[in-house]
C-alpha cells in the first residue's frame, strides 16, 4: 500500500514537472514567434514606406534618360546652328525629351505600385503563418493542460482506491 501510494505521488510529481517544462518551453516558443512578428513588421515599415525614385534601379534610370536627353537636346541645338533650323525644331524635341523623361517617371511609379503590392502580400502572408503556429501553440498548451488536469485527476483516483 505504500508503495503504490509512492507510486501515485511520483505520477503526480512526474505529470506537474512534465507540464512546468512543457509550458516553459511553449513559452519561449511563443516569445520567439512574436519577436518573428515583431521583426516582419519592421520589415514591411520599412520596404513598404521606402521612396521608390531613390532605390539603385529608378536611380539608373532616371540618370540614363536625363543623360540621354542631354544629348539629345545638344544634338538638337548643334543641328540648328550647323543647319539654321528653327526654334520650334529645339522646342519640339525637348519636348519630346520631357515626355521620355515622364513616361521613365510614370514607369518607375507603376514598378513601385506593384512592389508594394508584392511586399504587401508577403507581409500578409508571413503574418498569417506566424498567427496559426501560434494559435496551434495556443491549442497545443490547452490539450497539455486537460492532459495533465486528467492524469492528476487519475492519481488521486488512484490513491481514493488504496483507501
Amino acid at each position: 500500500m505504500v508503495g503504490s501510494l509512492i507510486g501515485a505521488g511520483l505520477g503526480a510529481v512526474g505529470s506537474i514537472f512534465g507540464g512546468i517544462s512543457a509550458s516553459k518551453a511553449m513559452k519561449k516558443v511563443r516569445n520567439n514567434l512574436n519577436e518573428q512578428r515583431k521583426k516582419n513588421q519592421d520589415w514591411y515599415d520599412r520596404r513598404y514606406n521606402e521612396d521608390a525614385t531613390q532605390r539603385a534601379d529608378a536611380q539608373a534610370i532616371l540618370t540614363r534618360t536625363e543623360n540621354s536627353i542631354r544629348n539629345r537636346n545638344k544634338q538638337a541645338a548643334g543641328a540648328q546652328a550647323v543647319m539654321g533650323g528653327s526654334e520650334e525644331s529645339v522646342a519640339a524635341a525637348k519636348e519630346a525629351n520631357n515626355a521620355a523623361l515622364s513616361d521613365a517617371t510614370s514607369s518607375i511609379a507603376i514598378n513601385a505600385d506593384r512592389r508594394k503590392d508584392a511586399i504587401e502580400n508577403k507581409y500578409q502572408q508571413n503574418d498569417a503563418n506566424i498567427q496559426e503556429q501560434l494559435n496551434n501553440l495556443q491549442m497545443q498548451k490547452a490539450a497539455n493542460t486537460a492532459q495533465a488536469i486528467q492524469g492528476v485527476a487519475q492519481v488521486g483516483s488512484n490513491i481514493a482506491g488504496l483507501f
